[in-house]
């Protein structure tokens, strides 16, 4: 599924964020969607989302429902 794509992204969706402090090394963080903060129907850099945890940054990955949220060191 294509993440680039607002109405791919559902609240309680598991997905995987690389957050504004990680951009760099491109660590990325799992987590569900809480709430999209994207606007705009599309973003080349991915849809920006809040997690039930309260992090934000942009969908990189939109994970299988069997994945377990929590933090993946991949880069």
């Amino acid at each position: 599924m294509d993440y680039n794509i607002r109405d791919n992204i559902k609240p309680g969706l598991p997905v995987s964020i690389v957050l504004k402090k990680d951009q760099r090394t491109g660590k990325r963080t799992n987590g569900l969607v809480k709430d999209i903060l994207t606007k705009s129907p599309r973003h080349s850099r991915g849809i920006k989302v809040r997690l039930e945890s309260g992090e934000i940054g942009r969908v990189c990955e939109i994970l299988d429902s069997q994945d377990e949220p929590g933090d993946s060191s991949t880069p």
